[in-house]
């Protein structure tokens, strides 16, 4: 199904973890930061506290790898810059 439009499959090769490497960075702190620190009482309240966390992940916090931007910063500013 994938091959049929056109996308890659790049799971067994030499660049493997680099392809998923944003993602299990992504998944390490919500982990350590959300998920390790909180008791669920059901799957509401996890849902309710992990879209607040990923709120707080894109609006307010800040991320050295973006020079102290937060993601949401870094993307309308690049899309404001494409629109321009």
């Amino acid at each position: 199904m994938l091959e049929k439009y056109g996308v890659k499959i790049s799971m067994d090769g030499k660049g493997r973890w680099v392809d998923n490497v944003f993602v299990e960075r992504l998944w390490r702190s919500v982990k350590y930061e959300e998920v390790y620190l909180k008791a669920y009482d059901d799957m509401a309240h996890a849902r309710e506290l992990l879209k607040a966390y990923f709120e707080f992940y894109n609006q307010e916090r800040r991320h050295y790898g973006l020079d102290r931007a937060t993601p949401d910063q870094l993307y309308y500013e690049t899309q404001q810059q494409i629109v321009a």
